[in-house]
């Protein structure tokens, strides 16, 4: 079952109305590959399995499980406000209705959860390479506001000693800003290929709004398979949920 022990609670200051929370892969009933909490329903696990797993993250939060707003992710930078009818395609939700859920389904990709300091506004957003390059966090945050007020949670992402990346990526990053160098470290066993800190590149796309409270970051998905799942590692895996409502 779904416990605060199978949880990760976010460190950070954020208003008491706000509720956030990101799984692991602990607390469900889904069979191996997608042993045991998969809350992907696009992942060729059974679809009771999925729906039971739904229900009991619902429960442990006390919400009704329609007020959970999935998304059909497509790794781009599209953002919706919730409530919002069915799975839309986006990447990012924000809302300011009370026992709204904004869900992110990752499983290396990096999930930012985001609230401003009035505990008026929250949002998530899925953040692969492809979405934190073309803004996604930065959009998702100016959806709440002027980012100086806001603060943000860095959840369980693919980590730096394991993400390694071709040149095509490093240049599509030094591309838009060539700070972003900083976050590339040549491998040298394969000539052009990078280590990518994709914690270092979410710094520094929030820090370049002005977001300041940036809080998180450092949980590698690929080394920790018992508490996480890796679709670089695995392949056919479940997926986590990163997750964020106001009170």
């Amino acid at each position: 079952m779904i416990s605060e022990q199978t949880l990760l609670i976010p460190e950070w200051p954020a208003p008491a109305n706000v509720r956030a929370l990101c799984t692991t892969r602990l607390g469900g009933v889904s069979p191996a590959p997608w042993a045991s909490l998969n809350l992907g329903s696009h992942v060729g696990d059974d679809v009771a399995a999925v729906r039971e797993n739904r229900e009991r993250l619902a429960r442990y939060c006390g919400i009704a499980g329609q007020r959970f707003g999935w998304l059909d992710q497509v790794h781009g930078n599209s953002i919706v406000e919730l409530p919002v009818s069915g799975v839309p395609p986006a990447d990012a939700s924000f809302t300011t209705v009370p026992d709204t859920v904004c869900a992110i389904l990752t499983a290396d990709c990096l999930p930012v959860l985001f609230c401003d300091r009035a505990g008026t506004r929250v949002a998530a957003a899925h953040a692969g390479w492809r979405g934190l390059c073309d803004g996604v966090l930065e959009r998702t945050a100016k959806s709440l506001g002027h980012p100086s007020g806001l603060m943000a949670w860095l959840g369980p992402a693919i980590g730096p000693a394991c993400f390694e990346v071709g040149p095509e990526v490093r240049q599509a990053f030094v591309g838009c800003d060539p700070q972003a160098a900083t976050a590339f470290t040549p491998t040298g066993a394969r000539p052009g290929h990078f280590m990518a800190d994709i914690y270092m590149l979410a710094r520094q796309r929030l820090s370049g709004i002005g977001l300041a409270e940036i809080y998180g970051g450092g949980l590698c998905t690929v080394s920790d398979p018992a508490r996480f799942f890796s679709y670089r590692r695995d392949g056919q895996t479940g997926r986590m949920a990163s997750i964020i409502w106001l009170t």
